[in-house]
């Protein structure tokens, strides 16, 4: 008995802190979450305060001086290169708030990836940032076809974001619109199929990755994608059944049955006497008997 209570005691004390380990996961879970959670509403507040002219005021000999030793953003944000589209004033962020990566067209290649690499996994921002806005010239030049010198690469990036946009039927100034929404979400794909390292980080809790578009005439920012473990996993199941569909559609298959007809031959046609040649050497047919 004394044994058995042992054992007992043993396998509840395994129970709890297999549950301890369980409630920690969710914790840290809800945590990581409600970090994001508090960065993009950082970012919202500081876009309020934008859009009324009422920014914070800020000390710049301070927060330069705070951040000589390093770096420590709370948000990673990509952006077109537009003189129009400074982060940190749309988001009314001071210095070494916010690790910003700015290119033409918001495009993504190995060495822009490796940026957003450098804010999420190495600095550890809880939330990443696809920033697209109204009017963007890059994607504007993409629509209207045609580019000079290395401008082209960028039109071939944004390309695919266009075609997108001319399925839908729009046309002029909202086709624009439609392939700067697009555009954004091209962004978002290409960063996790170029980026492995960015797509673990979201898969494990650690990263959401939202998709925003800035209004010129007002200064507001709106959101339109947040990407998160569970949406990520939503996109790839989407995308799993899409693929199966197409493969299953290739291998269909039309069987032909080959069917060798026999023509028969009138015998009105042959004449009685004849007789067919033979294939059949003659020193192998046995001479006929006399």
């Amino acid at each position: 008995m004394k044994i058995s209570g042992k054992i007992i005691i043993i396998a509840l004390a395994i129970c709890l802190v297999g549950s301890l380990a369980v409630a920690m996961a969710t914790e840290q879970e809800a945590d990581e979450m409600s970090t994001a959670n508090e960065a993009w509403q950082k970012l919202m507040d500081g876009n309020a305060r934008f859009v009324n002219n009422e920014p914070e005021v800020k000390d710049f000999v301070s927060e330069r001086e705070a951040v000589v030793a390093g770096q420590s953003p709370f948000a990673t944000v990509i952006t077109c290169s537009d003189s129009r589209v400074p982060p940190e004033y749309i988001f009314d962020q001071g210095i070494g708030d916010v690790f910003v990566i700015r290119v033409a067209g918001n495009v993504v290649d190995s060495v822009v990836l490796g940026s957003v690499e450098y804010g999420v996994e190495h600095l550890h921002t809880p939330i990443f940032v696809v920033l697209g806005h109204q009017s963007c010239g890059a994607v504007t030049a993409a629509v209207q076809g045609g580019a000079e010198g290395n401008i082209e690469s960028i039109m071939d990036e944004i390309e695919p974001a266009v075609e997108a946009a001319e399925k839908t039927g729009k046309t002029e100034g909202e086709l624009v619109d439609e392939a700067i929404d697009q555009s954004i979400d091209l962004v978002i794909e290409s960063t996790l199929e170029g980026s492995p390292i960015t797509k673990e980080l979201v898969e494990e809790g650690k990263l959401v990755i939202v998709g925003a578009k800035y209004y010129l005439d007002t200064g507001e920012v709106e959101q339109l994608s947040w990407i998160d473990a569970a949406a990520l996993a939503e996109m790839e199941a989407e995308e799993s059944e899409e693929t199966k569909a197409t493969v299953n559609a290739s291998e269909t298959k039309i069987t032909v049955t080959d069917k060798v007809e026999t023509v028969g031959i009138p015998g009105d046609i042959i004449p009685e006497d004849y007789e067919p040649a033979s294939d059949i050497p003659g020193d192998i047919i046995p001479p006929e008997d006399e």
